[in-house]
């Protein structure tokens, strides 16, 4: 987004910059933090909220900044942006009700706590950016339907896989191809992958365990592809996706898809293992203009009937403060759900199940996530993933066996759970209203 740049010098120029609170202070959060605050002219993190304090100072102490004031009410968090401090807390919705602050950016990676604090900025009229492909591609399109209510912003990030794939996604349908695929490069797809086995990779890089064990064991990628499903319309061509392992160029894989199921399907989310350039994303399109599929050809792009287009990389944290100024200076999602879902991510059993035993987290040792069609989904009433942990087990389940509701107990009181439900009658009845109508 080339204006991004110039708008931004605007409100740096203008004293008038944009004011970003960030809920989360992990790894990511560490990356976002130092970003916005030294290669962001015209935004300013004013809070940080994380749940053990200590993280949200070191995410700005790693970006320079030890001026730090803790705040335990609004009123405080207030006055220190007004009076040019940087405030941190333990209490996420502080950032949420305080009128300083313009956006949000939500990157905690978890479904029940990021829905209350999604709930809540809505609920004050906060531009909220999730880095949160688990929460979006759980109960994304309600909290879309509260954002929409409430005249806000409720977008994925710029940066992450799923959000280089939107931008290439709409740049292709503006150039008027029609995109029929949007795709995503992975290294590694291993579903009985678990903490223990990526313990090592994590600590290289300084991540979490269970994070890295949820991309390696395909949880991670099956929740970025259901949200491009959700924004674009696009389905899955079968549960877990196609997922072709393929050592050439992405170009050369235009010859695995037939043209006419993607096109009796409306469009499919996909991944590749193993194609170059990694790690990047690719969406393949059509052209019905046999002048401009000429010309397609003169620019090597090849004869068709599909056209290759990709971005080689993916730099997550260093983008995703434009998707901050985008949702504030132009009321423009990266990427945010068109209505109902139209693909979930379902659970299934990474290691043969008891009865009676609880359910583990996502990346940890119980279970991975697939895509599924929500059709499908509703159907047979299978357990989306983004609602398995704490869930108790009623009966054995064998490895790799895809979980229903009737499988488990859900724990009490979770807004989650409501959201979902919710999200489920909501949709059912806009498709009768249409039917109907």
């Amino acid at each position: 987004m080339i204006i991004i740049d110039r708008a931004l010098q605007a409100r740096a120029a203008a004293g008038n910059p944009i004011k970003v609170g960030m809920i989360g202070a992990g790894f990511m959060g560490r990356g976002i933090a130092n970003q916005i605050v030294n290669s962001v002219p015209g935004m300013e993190l004013v809070a940080i909220s994380n749940r053990k304090i200590d993280a949200a100072k070191q995410a700005y102490s790693e970006a320079g900044i030890e001026d730090i004031q803790v705040v335990a009410t609004v009123s405080e968090l207030e006055d220190a942006i007004a009076n040019g401090k940087y405030a941190v807390t333990e209490d996420a919705k502080l950032l949420c009700r305080a009128e300083g602050i313009d956006a949000l950016i939500e990157v905690t990676g978890a479904v029940e706590f990021g829905a209350q604090i999604v709930m809540e900025a809505i609920a004050h009229c906060k531009h909220v950016i999730m880095m949160n492909a688990e929460l979006d591609g759980t109960i994304g399109p309600i909290l879309k339907v509260y954002a929409d209510k409430a005249g806000v912003i409720l977008s994925a990030c710029d940066g992450d896989q799923p959000g280089v794939q939107m931008n290439l996604y709409r740049f292709v349908k503006s150039i008027g191809l029609t995109p029929l695929l949007c795709g995503n490069i992975k290294g590694l797809q291993d579903p009985y992958r678990n903490p223990t086995t990526q313990e090592g990779f994590a600590k290289r890089w300084g991540q979490k365990p269970h994070m890295v064990a949820s991309f390696a064991d395909g949880t991670k990628i099956s929740f970025e592809q259901a949200i491009v499903a959700n924004a674009t319309g696009m389905k899955v061509a079968k549960r877990g996706m196609l997922g072709y392992d393929f050592n050439g160029y992405v170009d050369e894989m235009t010859q695995l898809y037939d043209v006419e199921q993607l096109k009796e399907l409306g469009g499919i989310v996909d991944y590749v293992v193993g194609a170059k350039p990694g790690p990047g994303v690719y969406v393949f399109a059509t052209h019905d203009d046999p002048k401009q599929q000429h010309y397609l050809n003169l620019y090597k792009l090849g004869e068709g009937p599909l056209y290759s287009f990709y971005t080689p990389y993916h730099l997550c944290h260093f983008e995703v403060p434009l998707s901050v100024a985008r949702a504030v200076l132009f009321g423009d999602a990266v990427m945010s759900p068109l209505a109902g879902p139209l693909v979930d991510v379902v659970t299934t059993a990474k290691i043969d199940l008891k009865a009676g035993e609880t359910l583990d987290g996502i990346g940890y040792y119980m279970t991975y996530g697939q895509c599924e069609n929500s059709n499908i989904v509703q159907q047979q009433n299978l357990l989306p993933i983004g609602l398995a942990e704490g869930c108790r087990l009623k009966r054995d389940i064998s490895k790799d066996q895809v979980l229903t509701y009737e499988d488990v107990e859900l724990p009490e009181g979770r807004l989650c759970d409501q959201l979902r439900t919710e999200q489920n009658n909501y949709f059912a009845s806009e498709k009768i209203l249409v039917a109907v109508g």
